[in-house]
């Protein structure tokens, strides 16, 4: 019998102990009746989504949730979002994921995301940069907010490049996290070279910028991470044949990846990825893609990004807003139907360190597909207790479609 689900995806969610909390984590200290119902009605473990070697990045987190193998198929995130924007790329590009960041005065990354800059702002800058130094050699795209994207062409690039997260990176001088060569290719080499050449440019321009005056947190850099080529998944209805599936997000990162697994994705107008995100619009977006859908991935990225600023209050606020404002509508709309659910954080970012983790995250199921175990709330320290185990690869999507 084909089942139908939805899970939601609580982006950073997954946190540590704080004193400040009486020792609870913040997902224990919200308030969350819709995601403990899910905890309380069904079975409760957790889920592998970070595997050892590959960078703690959302992209690779999300792929293991869906079950598209990161160790076999990650192609970088750059990529990724190029294929969310509609970016053809060419087999010798390489595309970069380029956030706009504020360096201090004294050289030290101070914010991955320049203040959460505007949209309009982002887009006047990238704009503003392709005119400038874009040639055959390089283009500037813009995507949302801080999240852009640069792409090199020609066969003198490559992507063989190590480099530094800027959300894992806040307060360290930016000499201390150069892009440094994995192998010993003249390309590499060349690569770099090119990279620091033109980021002391873009540097050099934006400071200036009108954009940015008056500004405590100026877009004063560009920051090129994650590169990678055309990216080569299976789709979804391979992977779980004859299954379909719908993806709404409102990054760029989690769009691409339903791109490159051929799955439907649903923009929602007004989603920001951030706390004034259209929560209702996404809802109705879900309860709709269910009706035509097996699967609906259904994507909130605030709490991830409260949990990079280190803001305690903003993190549980945007735990309790997913809860109220995506978990309870959609539990309540479909009561009656034959629907399971997951709920899941993709990875851990702890308040304290601001930065991702590699550690197994929460998960709960509850519907057909799922008997009832005796854990009654949703959290880091009682999923473990539930009979559902340890989770990878595509054992979650797989028992959520009967498959």
């Amino acid at each position: 019998m084909n089942q139908k689900a939805i899970i939601f995806l609580a982006d950073g969610m997954a946190d540590e102990p704080l004193a400040e909390l009486n020792g609870k984590t913040p997902l224990e200290a919200a308030h969350t009746p819709g995601m403990d119902e899910i905890a309380r009605r069904g079975e409760n473990g957790t889920f592998l989504t970070l595997p050892d070697g590959l960078p703690t990045s959302s992209d690779v987190a999300n792929m293991s949730v869906l079950g598209f193998d990161p160790e076999r198929n990650y192609p970088g995130r750059g990529p990724i979002e190029a294929m969310a924007q509609g970016i053809e790329l060419a087999p010798d590009d390489v595309a970069w994921r380029c956030n706009l960041v504020y360096v201090s005065g004294d050289g030290v990354l101070r914010d991955y995301s320049s203040g959460h800059i505007s949209p309009e702002d982002a887009a006047i800058l990238m704009r503003d940069l392709q005119e400038k130094f874009g040639s055959d050699e390089v283009t500037f795209h813009t995507g949302v907010s801080y999240r852009n994207l640069l792409v090199l062409h020609g066969k003198r690039f490559s992507s063989a490049i190590n480099y530094f997260k800027p959300d894992s990176s806040q307060d360290i001088a930016v000499a201390e996290l150069p892009l440094t060569p994995k192998d010993d290719s003249a390309e590499a080499r060349d690569t770099i070279a090119f990279l620091n050449d033109l980021g002391a440019k873009c540097a050099a321009f934006l400071q200036s910028h009108s954009v940015n005056r008056g500004k405590t947190s100026p877009a004063n850099a560009i920051w090129p991470w994650s590169p990678g080529r055309v990216p080569k998944f299976p789709p979804f209805n391979l992977l779980y044949p004859g299954r379909s599936a719908a993806i709404i997000s409102a990054v760029d990162v989690i769009k691409g990846i339903g791109r490159c697994g051929k799955m439907d994705v649903i923009d929602v107008p007004g989603a920001t990825g951030f706390l004034d995100t259209n929560y209702a619009g996404k809802v109705e977006a879900a309860l709709k893609a269910i009706e035509t859908h097996d699967l609906v991935y259904l994507h909130v990225e605030a709490i991830d990004e409260c949990s990079h600023l280190g803001d305690l209050k903003l993190k549980l606020q945007a735990i309790e807003d997913f809860d109220a404002k995506i978990v309870v509508p959609v539990l309540r709309a479909l009561q009656d139907r034959n629907v399971n659910f997951a709920v899941l954080p993709d990875h851990p970012v702890p308040i304290k360190l601001r930065c991702h983790t590699t550690t197994p995250v929460p998960l709960a199921i509850c519907g057909n597909c799922a008997k009832c175990d005796q854990v009654d709330a949703f959290s880091e320290k009682l999923a473990p207790q539930g009979t559902l185990g340890f989770l990878g690869g595509t054992q979650l999507v797989k028992k959520l479609l009967n498959l």
